[in-house]
């Protein structure tokens, strides 16, 4: 991605610096191994805690304060962009403990973690990770190349219990995506040019039919758009958050 391209993702996550003046809510989500508690911190970043272990995915410190959040037994990081992968943001929720989970290109800025490629599954701590792969079909930079190259970055199946949890990081509706089976949570980026439309959003949905699924990247885009073009389809829970 060009400088411009990347400045332009990184103001987007200056803009969810508002977050940082409260605690990000949470939402807690059954499961046969215990309660998953889900918490949308904004943009692309997210935690989970289960079973006693905390499960952070592409933190960013424009976001909140991470110094004041509890650290990681694991650290999953999709891609290498700055909007994802913030080192000062992984410094202060990262141990001598933590698992990391990212890409080879990620491996590059964050020394000593489980590199995963597309289509590989991994157990970390007891918590099985399955690497899908994320990239665009259609939107491209200037220059004819896409914003994110098949290949390259990850959206990770994360399985708590009987609920398989989907982070789809930076990604268009691919064939992978749309072939997914028994997706309890799906979190679906809509940030344009970078990523879906709403429409193909819900043609992903559609297809997967995930039981909840959280718009989160996205942006400028009106999160509503997606609710209206899947108000046919009840049994796919959408749940707005602030997750620009």
């Amino acid at each position: 991605m060009n400088k411009v391209s990347l400045l332009a993702i990184v103001s987007i996550c200056f803009a969810s610096v508002a977050l940082a003046q409260g605690q990000p809510k949470s939402d807690v989500l059954s499961t046969s191994a215990g309660d998953l508690k889900i918490t949308c911190i904004g943009h692309a970043s997210l935690m989970f805690s289960f079973q006693g272990e905390i499960i952070h995915v592409d933190p960013c410190g424009k976001l909140t304060d991470y110094s004041k959040l509890p650290k990681a037994d694991i650290l999953v990081i999709t891609h290498e962009h700055p909007d994802h992968l913030d080192p000062a943001a992984i410094k202060m929720i990262r141990t001598t403990n933590t698992a990391v989970v990212l890409t080879a290109s990620c491996a590059e800025e964050v020394g000593g973690g489980i590199v995963m490629k597309n289509g590989t599954v991994q157990t970390v701590k007891g918590v099985r990770i399955e690497a899908v792969p994320a990239y665009n079909l259609i939107h491209k930079r200037n220059d004819g190349l896409p914003f994110h190259p098949k290949g390259v970055g990850n959206g990770y199946i994360i399985t708590f219990g009987d609920r398989r949890i989907y982070i789809a990081g930076d990604t268009e509706n691919t064939q992978e995506m749309k072939a997914l089976k028994g997706i309890a949570v799906a979190f679906l980026p809509m940030n344009l040019p970078y990523t879906m439309t709403p429409a193909m959003v819900a043609d992903a949905a559609k297809a997967f039919r995930p039981k909840i699924l959280y718009p989160y990247h996205y942006g400028e885009t009106d999160p509503s758009i997606l609710r209206d073009l899947l108000k046919s389809d009840p049994q796919i829970e959408i749940r707005i958050r602030g997750m620009k």
